[in-house]
């Protein structure tokens, strides 16, 4: 994974429609490895940057880099080619119903023509990771909403994206359900280096999970306990269960497990170069 800045804004602005401006003149620079919660009222804008990172929104003004290119005028091929090393995931779990949880996991190696033994494989590891392997053939429907999100996660790590974007994906989702997904991040984040960003209005989670924040408000954006120069700040760093000692930790459901799926992540990656 990239280490140095792999998302960058300059003076942007977004509006739909041509409407009022949602966003305005938004600079800011993120490295690689770190973790930021985005916070923010309802309608104050954390939806539209999150599509405007993932480039389903364009700018109305400014300039958006990514990996170091710069976004605007990019191709339909170069914008394929840049979400390819991104995620998305949202509170809604958008799994197709009439597949398997195996077969909506697989979907993003298939799309990509991955080896079809590689996909079985890599697929069993990713279930057993996010600790539903004995549910590969359920449709998702069948699954609690926790289980949903599970499998929404699992989709879209798959691939072992640079940047993974979660949009309130806590957010139907009890207290339990809540911790054993905020496990899933910070595995991603520790083992994997992924660059997350995670919008969510749940105060509890920004207690316990003591990352810095993006916060949006009156159209700009600000960040929040990430002093200039701090190294990003990761997964490892963190006491999980500062705020309550008390708690009872999230079971870890891929401890012993993400090594080997790291292996097989390369294994793949280098087979499909």
């Amino acid at each position: 994974m990239e280490t140095g800045t792999i998302i960058s804004f300059a003076n942007v602005a977004a509006r739909y429609e041509g409407g009022r401006e949602v966003l305005s003149d938004v600079s800011f620079n993120i490295s690689g490895g770190a973790f930021y919660f985005l916070t923010g009222a309802s309608g104050a804008g954390k939806t539209t940057l999150l599509r405007l990172i993932y480039h389903l929104h364009p700018q109305s003004r400014g300039q958006i880099k990514l990996f170091g290119k710069t976004t605007a005028g990019m191709s339909r091929d170069d914008i394929t080619a840049l979400r390819r090393k991104m995620a998305i995931v949202f509170q809604e779990y958008s799994l197709i119903s009439h597949l398997s949880v195996f077969d909506n996991i697989a979907l993003p190696l298939r799309v990509r023509g991955a080896d079809e033994k590689y996909v079985k494989k890599l697929v069993a590891k990713t279930l057993e990771w996010v600790g539903l392997a004995q549910y590969a053939n359920q449709k998702p429907l069948n699954l609690s909403g926790g289980q949903q999100q599970r499998v929404s996660v699992a989709r879209a790590i798959i691939t072992q994206p640079e940047i993974l974007l979660a949009d309130e994906p806590t957010g139907n989702l009890d207290d339990d359900s809540a911790a054993r997904l905020m496990e899933l991040f910070l595995q991603m984040n520790k083992n994997f280096g992924t660059t997350i960003i995670l919008a969510t209005h749940s105060t509890k989670l920004i207690e316990t999970y003591k990352f810095p924040k993006i916060l949006v408000a009156d159209k700009h954006v600000m960040f929040q306990n990430n002093p200039t120069g701090e190294e990003p700040v990761r997964a490892r760093t963190l006491k999980t269960n500062a705020a309550d000692p008390g708690r009872k930790k999230p079971e870890n459901y891929f401890s012993k497990l993400s090594l080997d799926l790291e292996n097989q992540f390369s294994k793949i990656a280098g087979d499909e170069k």
